[in-house]
């Protein structure tokens, strides 16, 4: 993609992001406060996870989701994610209700609707140079790995979609994903790796699951 034409897209695509985020905010207010309320009452406060995340040229920002894993206790023997994730965490992450307060960060700018997943700020010292190019672009709450196994793929597979993105990103690709993404969540794929209940920790370039 010539940079004109990127250059159009990006401004098109921004402002496609604020349309459309708004407009969902919006509707999933009441869907917000049920889930929030139940957070508190199953999780506890706080009700709201917050992160730092690299976004768009690996500019930091911190993300929001609800919160899906009970606080860590090691005299309650729960420290491992898989010790912290429980039944309720389960089902708000295979509905993805858990992302609904991402939509404030699209709002914010510092992500997309579409874009490779905002990883871990450690992460950004691992990725080969061809695998941080995934920060050419905004970070999204849905992309081209997610629709494609979500944590089910090996790093490896992960980030070279992310790149495959970078390269390809166009509207057509972005309505395709976004018709894939509902298609994912209503069958759940994917939400976990296959010997963990979230993604395996990314250790260097060519990393596999462990």
């Amino acid at each position: 993609m010539s940079r004109p034409v990127f250059l159009s897209y990006a401004l098109v695509k921004r402002a496609t992001d604020l349309g459309l985020a708004a407009g969902a905010l919006i509707v999933s207010l009441p869907i917000q406060a049920g889930v929030a309320v139940a957070v508190a009452v199953k999780l506890g406060r706080p009700v709201l996870f917050k992160q730092l995340r690299p976004g768009l040229n690996g500019r930091v920002f911190t993300l929001y989701k609800f919160r899906t894993m009970t606080t860590a206790d090691p005299h309650r023997g729960l420290i491992t994610d898989e010790q912290r994730l429980t039944h309720f965490g389960k089902s708000l992450r295979s509905t993805s209700l858990d992302e609904l307060p991402t939509l404030v960060n699209v709002l914010r700018g510092d992500m997309s609707l579409v874009g490779p997943r905002p990883l871990l700020v450690s992460y950004l010292q691992k990725y080969s140079a061809n695998q941080a190019r995934r920060h050419e672009v905004r970070p999204g709450i849905t992309g081209l790995a997610q629709v494609s196994g979500r944590n089910a793929l090996s790093w490896e597979d992960r980030l070279e979609l992310d790149v495959q993105y970078v390269e390809r990103c166009s509207f057509l690709l972005d309505l395709s994903i976004i018709g894939r993404t509902i298609g994912a969540v209503i069958r759940r794929d994917g939400i976990s790796a296959v010997d963990s209940v979230t993604m395996p920790e990314f250790d260097g370039v060519g990393t596999e699951e462990s």
